[in-house]
């Protein structure tokens, strides 16, 4: 049997799954499958409304929509108003014309749409999506899509010809608009004082100790559910060199004791590590870059080291491993380390931390982070998200409901070389 017919079976048998266990449960709404125009025959099921998802409209969007069903209302689920972005891309626009054409001719044929995205968002946090063809390739932390309203809720030149749009077919007239969000420039902040991730290991919650390395998600944390998000820290000794190999998802920078040696990832998994005197400490540090979210590789989806560990094909034992979700709780420990002063740029992994002086009435604004290298922002205990100076993303968006009048709490956890301050603007740069 073909593979692409064994996937197509599978998935209906998911679908069917997934409704009869949506009606034992007494939820009575209407029900839809929602693919791709030409892939609709693929996740359609029996007695299920099909939809389609579309880029444009064209003479033959609905071909394949129209052989599976007839007489049935047409429904676009997702019209793609732009696109998310990955990291090292370029940023994804479309033009605001083109959206108002295929919005005029859904009217036109009384098609029914939703605009996705019609409100831009943001992966806060370590729960930005990615992608997987080949290579892993992580989602931006913007979700700001290139949509009707921006991340921050600004209205764009789509919304406005929308807006017109609309107007002129409804028959009565639209609300005023409300007033957008004030954005503000803040002081620049200036980092004073400097933390290695080594320093803070002590004061964590006892680490795994196992025979050989534990993913992500087994490890025996957080009442037997293991670790979601954030980074994984494998420590043990070797006392040879020579071809090091690990299964890491998705990326890890490799030490020995506090040097940098170099980096694995998902396709490259494999280091030379130069002959060593006497043991050392062998430490790998594995993040979690995002989980794919589309495609069976959902079922795949385990992060940290997945497998053995070997040198020369010698399988290395007894691995020290500690969880770091950074979660609130963890940035509270923080505070009872000796932090140190910093005097000039000082290679990562580390903690850096600041002070944001917000004023009287905060207000929303973004940060950016353009002389700093790779890592996450972190402000009051709040995950912000990652910044990297490859792009296209230059600046992350902070809601100004996050922060407190007067003095907020900044701390980077850079994982390459430290900057030297971090500014604000009142324009997003992606």
């Amino acid at each position: 049997m073909p593979y692409l017919q064994k996937e197509t079976e599978k998935w209906a048998h998911f679908v069917q799954f997934s409704q009869q266990a949506l009606l034992e449960r007494g939820i009575m709404e209407m029900l839809l499958t929602s693919d791709g125009e030409k892939e609709v025959h693929r996740g359609s099921i029996e007695g299920v409304l099909a939809t389609i998802n579309i880029n444009s409209f064209g003479k033959d969007s609905f071909r394949y929509l129209h052989r599976l069903q007839k007489n049935k209302p047409i429904m676009v689920m997702e019209y793609w108003v732009g696109w998310y972005d990955m990291w090292g891309d370029h940023h994804i626009v479309k033009d605001a014309n083109d959206v108002k054409n295929t919005v005029s001719e859904f009217i036109k044929f009384e098609i029914s749409f939703n605009v996705y995205m019609f409100h831009g968002g943001t992966n806060f946090g370590f729960i930005n999506g990615a992608t997987d063809y080949g290579e892993h390739r992580g989602v931006v932390t913007s979700y700001d899509y290139d949509a009707v309203l921006t991340e921050a809720g600004d209205y764009t030149q789509k919304y406005f010809k929308l807006r017109k749009l609309l107007g002129s077919v409804v028959a009565l007239p639209l609300p005023p608009l409300p007033k957008l969000t004030p954005k503000a420039v803040y002081p620049p902040v200036k980092p004073s004082v400097f933390l290695p991730l080594w320093d803070v290991l002590p004061s964590l919650d006892e680490p795994v100790i196992a025979h050989q390395p534990v993913n992500m998600e087994n490890l025996p944390i957080n009442n037997g559910s293991g670790q979601s998000y954030g980074f994984v820290l494998y420590e043990t000794f070797i006392c040879f060199g020579g071809y090091l190999r690990a299964n890491v998802q998705d990326s890890a920078q490799v030490f020995l004791n506090e040097t940098n040696i170099g980096f694995l990832n998902d396709v490259d998994q494999k280091l030379n590590i130069p002959e060593i005197r006497e043991c050392q400490l062998l430490r790998i540090l594995v993040e979690n870059q995002g989980r794919v979210n589309y495609s069976w590789k959902i079922q795949g989806q385990q992060k940290g080291i997945v497998g053995p560990v070997t040198i020369n094909g010698i399988i290395l034992e007894d691995f020290t491993i500690y969880s770091l979700e950074m979660k609130t709780s963890f940035f509270e420990r923080l505070r009872a380390v000796p932090w140190r002063p910093i005097a000039d740029s000082h290679p990562g992994p580390a903690f850096y931390l600041g002070t944001l002086e917000a004023g009287s009435s905060p207000m929303d604004t973004f940060l950016s982070l353009s002389n700093w290298t790779y890592g996450f922002v972190f402000i009051n205990g709040r995950n912000l998200g990652r910044y990297w100076n490859i792009g296209p993303q230059e600046t992350l968006y902070l809601p100004g409901a996050w922060l407190h009048p007067e003095g907020n709490e900044i701390i980077l956890f850079e994982s390459s070389e430290s900057g030297f301050d971090i500014q604000t603007t009142n324009i997003p740069k992606l």
